[in-house]
């Protein structure tokens, strides 16, 4: 028998559409192996709502593969070392993988190439970020241009078939449990609320087969909180249980694609691979502003900041839509997107705190938490992005409540107002109908709007 080859998966937890798998089919015996990397990401190591959603896609990984014949290898560690130690162990001299734009998978990917024969594969985006440049071959920095370049491109190609077989290595490496990685939490367990997540490809397919029904419909109920407008794909997308050029394939052959709901959800998809793009140029996205202008930004800190950063992602800031938010947040691991922009902004323009705060809350909290997405997202909220919302326009959070109707976006998850009518119901504390159990604006419109625009002018000169 052949030498195995070794799968290395990380964000791309399927076997439908994966180059990498299919790669490996003809090359030999196949090991499919997770290494779970807690070292390497640094600060951006997984966090908690994430872990949940790993937990369960790798347990239906595992009875996919089991289902063709084959295993699941889990190890813990640095990857790259995991990896050389794991072929050394089992004879193996090739890897296949999917490439990864996120700077700590660069930097293993590189390290592994120096010992094994590494083969990447393209698979997590519509096409290659490197791929899609200006006239001059520069990589694009604003996203409209990129699109439009993008958009030459499409369709994708079409989507790989799973494999009918994937052959075994004559022995099987040892494999760590993955009960024993601890990534469910118990004492206690705050993610009850979870439930109604199907991790997981078939859980993936079964979502973007309700969407297909909904997808003309999207633009014009995507910024709608109280309506279900939204794919809810996107942690099957980051945890790649199912590929961008799948979503797009279904969606513009049967969900509407033609429509301007279609066209608007596939542009969304687009952003994704946008995202990439600015990982390439600008690595420390998550940690720093691509904007040098806000280096000298003066953000709040100490004991005053630090309360309203936890009303904030407790939900207890005053302002209905952006409490509702971020209770939804932590019940659910998911926020509707309009929501985060306002909740984003409310953070960084109202409290005044840095856009980083709220990245590394969302990190924690998100099951969709995605390196790329995340930052850019933040950053562009923050006016800190080389694409970006100018920081001077700042979003107020009770006109957009009743401008997308929000109301019962609200009593559902700030029932302290549940009985409030909805005239009221933006902006309690205006109608004078404040209840007790609900806490009073940590500050008002006005008076932030000028404090930020005054902060914002110390870094113009």
């Amino acid at each position: 028998m052949s030498a195995p080859v070794i799968l290395w998966l990380r964000q791309d937890l399927r076997l439908a559409d994966q180059p990498a798998l299919v790669a490996a089919c003809h090359d030999g015996p196949v090991i499919p192996l997770y290494v779970l990397d807690d070292e390497a990401p640094g600060p951006h190591a997984m966090g908690g709502a994430s872990r949940w959603w790993l937990h369960h896609s790798l347990h239906a990984l595992g009875e996919a593969l089991h289902a063709k014949g084959s295993r699941l290898i889990l190890r813990r560690g640095r990857a790259e070392q995991v990896i050389a130690a794991l072929a050394e162990e089992a004879g193996a001299v090739s890897v296949h993988a999917i490439r990864h734009y996120e700077p700590w998978w660069v930097e293993a990917e590189k390290a592994l190439a120096r010992t094994l024969d590494l083969v990447v594969h393209d698979g997590n985006q519509l096409a290659p970020p490197e791929s899609i440049t200006t006239g001059a071959g520069k990589p694009f920095k604003i996203y409209t241009p990129f699109w439009r370049a993008l958009s030459h491109h499409m369709p994708p190609d079409e989507p790989l078939r799973t494999p009918a077989k994937i052959p075994s290595p004559s022995a099987w490496p040892k494999t760590e449990t993955l009960g024993s990685w601890d990534l469910l939490p118990t004492k206690p367990d705050w993610a009850t609320g979870f439930e109604d997540w199907t991790p997981g490809e078939d859980g993936a397919h079964h979502r973007l087969d309700q969407f297909i029904g909904e997808a003309a419909d999207y633009e014009a109920k995507r910024n709608l909180p109280s309506e279900e407008g939204s794919s809810r794909l996107s942690p099957h997308l980051h945890f790649g249980e199912v590929s961008p050029r799948q979503v797009w394939h279904r969606v513009a052959g049967e969900g509407g694609g033609g429509s301007s709901g279609g066209r608007t959800f596939l542009g969304e998809i687009g952003w994704r691979d946008y995202a990439q793009t600015i990982l390439l140029q600008y690595p420390r996205v998550g940690l720093r502003s691509t904007r040098e202008q806000f280096d000298t930004m003066p953000w709040r800190t100490g004991k005053a900041a630090k309360a309203d950063l936890r009303a904030w992602q407790r939900g207890r800031t005053g302002y209905p839509i952006v409490d509702a938010g971020m209770r939804q947040l932590w019940a659910t691991g998911w926020m509707h997107n309009r929501v985060r922009m306002i909740a984003a902004s409310f953070l960084i323009k109202h409290l005044l705190i840095d856009w980083r705060e709220g990245e590394r809350w969302f990190w924690d909290t998100l099951l969709d938490a995605d390196y790329g997405n995340n930052s850019v997202n933040w950053q562009w909220t923050a006016g800190t992005g080389v694409d970006s919302n100018m920081f001077p326009r700042i979003m107020a959070p009770l006109s957009q409540s009743e401008k997308f109707d929000a109301a019962d976006y609200i009593r559902e998850w700030v029932p302290e107002l549940r009985d409030l009518p909805d005239k009221a119901i933006h902006d309690p504390e205006e109608a004078g109908c404040r209840p007790e159990g609900y806490p009073g604006k940590l500050i008002g419109h006005r008076e932030a709007r000028e404090r930020a625009l005054a902060a914002y002018a110390t870094t113009k000169g």
